[in-house]
């Protein structure tokens, strides 16, 4: 099973036991490189089947047919297009080494692989890239200030609501007009 996001990628190795059940038998995953994260989805998909073919090599090579499981489902199809860049074509030709084909597995059923690359000690922190300093603070003045409360004092629902807030009580919310009162 393997899978991209964003940031990572992440594949594991399973396999049947006598029961017919699957066991892992290998985690991998690692973030990627800020020119990998620039990949269309479909390539990132294609890196994390890469990755893992990589990394369990000595495992699969030689070996009898095996699955990929992935969840995103055009990669069925993405080696057959008449279009695809010389990257895919590489992979292409280290995929050929293998024996295996690709599943079709929903997100939601691939948890492991999509856990492994979607961990969040690997998330690409943005905060600092679209940080902005600030060079100066402006306070408002006094005399807005006092032009604010003046213009509460003299509108008569402002007044309402504001004597409401300073004492707070059925009675007093039953003093207001209708059209201040919050349903309840």
């Amino acid at each position: 099973m393997c899978d991209a996001s964003d940031f990572a990628i992440g594949c594991t190795l399973m396999q049947h036991d006598h029961e017919g059940c699957d066991r892992v038998v290998y985690y991998q995953s690692r973030q990627l490189k800020p020119a990998e994260r620039n990949y269309p989805v479909h390539d990132k998909e294609l890196l994390a089947m890469k990755y893992a073919l990589a990394n369990f090599r000595v495992y699969l090579l030689g070996s009898r047919p095996f699955v990929i499981y992935t969840d995103h489902a055009s990669l069925r199809t993405a080696v057959k297009s008449p279009h695809i860049s010389q990257r895919m074509v590489r992979w292409l030709s280290f995929f050929a080494e293998y024996d295996f084909w690709v599943e079709y597995k929903p997100g939601r059923l691939n948890v492991v692989a999509d856990a492994l690359s979607r961990r969040p000690d690997d998330a690409v922190k943005t905060a600092d890239a679209n940080w902005i300093g600030v060079e100066r603070v402006s306070a408002p003045s006094s005399s807005l200030i006092d032009d604010v409360k003046a213009a509460y004092a003299s509108d008569a629902a402002a007044k309402q609501l504001l004597n409401y807030a300073s004492a707070p009580s059925d009675e007093a919310r039953r003093k207001l007009t209708p059209h201040l009162r919050a349903p309840q």
